[in-house]
């Protein structure tokens, strides 16, 4: 299987920061995409906000995370992390999918996306959100 899980852990504001201390904690490598480099401002006070972002060590520590624009509800501690599945083969991610929507509500259909080749988020009947992707090498 080429499938991997990671907390991914949502901000308002707060997930280059957070980032940037959970590298100084754990150390290894710190991405962060902001909504500017991805081409997605919807509110130019958050065009530098992290669009995606992880920190990745070779111990074996990694988290993603990033802020959820103001354009989507958000409480602090309120859905404060989502558990991301990559992989790089579509098929097994489909049929990933399909077992985790059974009883779920969809919130972001699977399907291909300007940063991923298939994304989707979906809550599944125990109320945790899950967002699965193929993997896309960030071209930065």
């Amino acid at each position: 299987m080429s499938v991997k899980t990671t907390t991914h852990l949502n901000f308002r504001g707060d997930a280059r920061e957070a980032l940037a201390f959970y590298q100084s904690v754990f150390g290894g490598h710190l991405v962060a995409v902001t909504y500017k480099d991805a081409g997605a401002v919807q509110e130019e006070s958050e065009a530098d906000w992290v669009m995606w972002g992880e920190v990745s060590a070779p111990g074996g520590f990694h988290v993603m995370a990033y802020d959820v624009p103001s354009s989507l509800g958000w409480h602090q501690g309120e859905r404060p992390f989502f558990v991301s599945v990559r992989g790089d083969d579509p098929e097994e991610i489909r049929a990933l999918w399909a077992g985790l929507a059974q009883g779920s509500a969809v919130v972001r259909p699977l399907e291909p996306a300007p940063w991923a080749p298939l994304y989707g988020m979906l809550t599944d009947r125990f109320g945790v959100t899950w967002v699965l992707d193929v993997a896309a090498p960030y071209q930065g």
